[in-house]
């Protein structure tokens, strides 16, 4: 009985009752898609479908709602509401406090471990079929899933640090002295 080539990219191979190795696995294609969808959808968009009687009793709720004073602009989102968003999607609560830089720097690295997540998985199998190196492929695999949660915790409290110093000024300077020297200072309003 032949039962393949063996070779990692060859869908048959493996003993009898292995399951194949294919690129994408249908029961984790369905929710990346659709999480893809849904970040994609701008909320502008969703927003230009609401009637004018809906629209009327928004705009006569935030009227209502009370609105940060002169000295202390309120963030655009609440700290709870940043961390529990990037709790969901390293990025979105950066995105959502204008920190686009930031919040790329967690979708990136989410997105190299999740191709590092399925990597480990597709290399395990394969080392399955074969009996060798199944305990470091093991290990592997569960060094990135914890990547991956440490990720989103990480984002989540960047995000909530992030809202709660919303308007804090941005007067750190560094600068090239006449002399050659360098200086750090800090500016503090009274």
């Amino acid at each position: 009985m032949k039962w393949g080539t063996g070779a990692p990219g060859h869908r048959g191979s493996g003993a009898p009752g292995h399951r194949g190795t294919g690129i994408l696995r249908p029961a984790l294609l369905r929710p990346a898609l659709l999480l893809c969808v849904c970040a994609s959808v701008r909320p502008c968009a969703l927003y230009a479908q609401r009637d004018s009687v809906s629209q009327a009793r928004t705009d006569s709720i935030l009227a209502q709602r009370p609105r940060g004073d002169s000295i202390r602009p309120r963030p655009p989102i609440t700290p709870g509401q940043a961390f529990l968003r990037s709790l969901v999607l390293p990025g979105w609560g950066q995105s959502s406090l204008n920190r686009n830089v930031t919040g790329g720097i967690f979708v990136a690295f989410e997105g190299v471990a999740l191709t590092m997540v399925w990597k480990s998985g597709w290399q395990l199998d394969f080392a399955g079929v074969r009996g060798k190196y199944v305990k470091s492929h093991t290990q592997e695999q569960q060094d990135w899933v914890v990547l991956l949660i440490f990720n989103h915790l990480m984002s989540g409290a960047e995000a909530y640090v992030s809202a709660h110093l919303w308007d804090f000024p941005a007067g750190l300077e560094i600068q090239r002295l006449p002399d050659g020297s360098t200086n750090l200072g800090l500016r503090v309003p009274f």
